[in-house]
């Protein structure tokens, strides 16, 4: 019993809402004990004398025997005091002597006194324009504890009490629903995921933290769908690159076995062709690991400081007779402050070489491509930027996934035919605590971005 979330805040409420009634049931108890309807009634008694001795008090004060009468006739008792707290009057002087009144710690007047025996009176004090104080006193009434319970307090508090807990709880059961039941929502949606993985997300609702917690439920699902996805993809991505060398591997050697490659030319031929695609496929199979290994963050970087000029002048001069023979103007253009940058200098030369590369399959002859590197605050900012074709906008989205490849294979690169060239870039990039961009449109070329933190003086 009371094992649901539910039922325990409905048992949390209503214990709550029972003592805060039990507290209020208390304090009206204390108050009624110490402030009985005989007491109200007796002090209300005393202030009425007090009014009738301050309508005309100097003609009254003057007539002792009808303060006396009064006091008689009310069965009180009216004392007075001077200015310097000393008894002038009392009508009974033979009974225990009345102290003078003094204020509460509130500042307010008292309504108990105790004579010089220990005896509890009811007072009620005015102060008369001469500067006297008179007082009227009463024995303090009798009351019992059974009395005052059941003649005030028993009647009403069984009522309101009853009408208050049964609307607390009904309202202790909504609120307690209202927390429940988002959360039971998520509880079934991620009981039912396997087979609700495509469903709607859920709506938010209840407290800030239970939607806190849906929120975070729901872009929990939608990071497991996105990783199935794109496993699932990757899956049917490497299918695919592996039938069509498997498919020439596969045929090529059936035809040296069954003689239909009978001449030497022809069988060199095939051989020629099966050495070729399983080297296609042995450069894949070490890309994937590659990217896997920078992708669980274990792959090994040699950091230390690195001269990004004399980098890119490198991967310029390595490119340079091929951009010769596409009569392609290959460019390093350097400012004369860049400072040295923090990283691997061989898996950096990986990145440029993959975009320059790039680069040249898809500038046009007599076009131009331009290395350039400048500081940026703490960052050293590299651009490799070409006069190309140009990628369509759609595509600059996923141009950075795995095996995605814009047409004619924009996105591989030489050795990366199966497009995971940058896709490795970019998780080199990342692996350095850089960032890589890329800016294009169609016919007007393209500019990829690379910023890397600088090395520490």
């Amino acid at each position: 019993m009371f094992t649901s979330l539910r039922s325990r805040l409905w048992l949390s409420y209503a214990l709550v809402i029972t003592v805060a009634l039990l507290a209020v049931i208390v304090v009206l108890f204390v108050y009624l004990l110490r402030n009985p309807i005989l007491y109200r009634e007796t002090l209300q008694k005393l202030r009425n004398v007090q009014s009738q001795l301050t309508v005309n008090p100097r003609e009254l004060l003057q007539n002792r025997d009808r303060l006396r009468e009064i006091a008689e006739e009310n069965h009180a008792r009216i004392v007075i005091f001077d200015p310097t707290e000393t008894v002038v009057f009392d009508t009974h002087p033979d009974q225990p002597a009345i102290p003078f009144p003094r204020n509460t710690l509130l500042n307010r007047n008292s309504q108990f006194a105790t004579d010089a025996q220990g005896g509890k009176w009811l007072q009620s004090k005015s102060r008369l324009p001469n500067g006297n104080v008179i007082i009227v006193v009463a024995p303090r009434p009798a009351t019992k504890f059974l009395n005052v319970f059941a003649d005030e307090l028993l009647t009403p508090i069984l009522q309101s009490g009853f009408i208050a807990l049964l609307l607390s709880l009904v309202l202790a059961f909504a609120i307690s629903r209202s927390v429940a039941d988002p959360l039971q929502q998520v509880v079934l949606a991620a009981r039912n995921y396997p087979q609700g993985a495509d469903a709607e997300p859920i709506s938010p609702r209840g407290p800030r933290e239970v939607q806190d917690l849906t929120q975070a439920f729901n872009s929990m699902v939608q990071r497991v769908n996105n990783s199935q996805r794109s496993q699932r993809d990757f899956v049917a991505n490497v299918s695919h690159e592996l039938k069509t060398p498997l498919t020439s591997i596969q045929g090529f050697a059936q035809a040296i076995l069954d003689n239909t490659a009978d001449s030497p030319d022809a069988r060199k031929q095939a051989a020629q062709i099966i050495y070729d695609e399983a080297g296609r496929m042995h450069r894949m199979a070490l890309d994937l690991l590659d990217l896997a290994r920078l992708e669980a963050g274990t792959a090994d970087l040699n950091i230390s400081a690195v001269d990004a000029g004399a980098l890119l002048r490198g991967i310029a001069e390595k490119f340079s007779l091929q951009a010769q023979k596409a009569n392609v103007d290959l460019q390093v253009n350097l400012s004369d402050d860049v400072p040295l940058l923090l990283g691997d200098g061989d898996r950096l030369a990986q990145v440029f070489t993959n975009l320059v590369d790039n680069a040249l399959k898809f500038t046009p002859a007599n076009g131009q491509i331009a290395l350039s590197a400048k500081s940026a605050g703490a960052w050293v900012e590299v651009e490799v930027a070409d006069s190309g074709v140009g990628i369509e906008s759609e595509a600059l989205p996923r141009l950075f996934d795995r095996f995605y490849q814009v047409d004619s294979s924009r996105a591989g690169g030489e050795g990366h035919g199966a497009g995971l060239g940058l896709a490795i870039a970019r998780e080199i990039v990342q692996a350095h605590g850089g960032k890589i961009g890329v800016r294009s449109s169609v016919g007007h070329g393209t500019t990829f971005t690379i910023r890397l933190p600088l090395a520490q003086t």
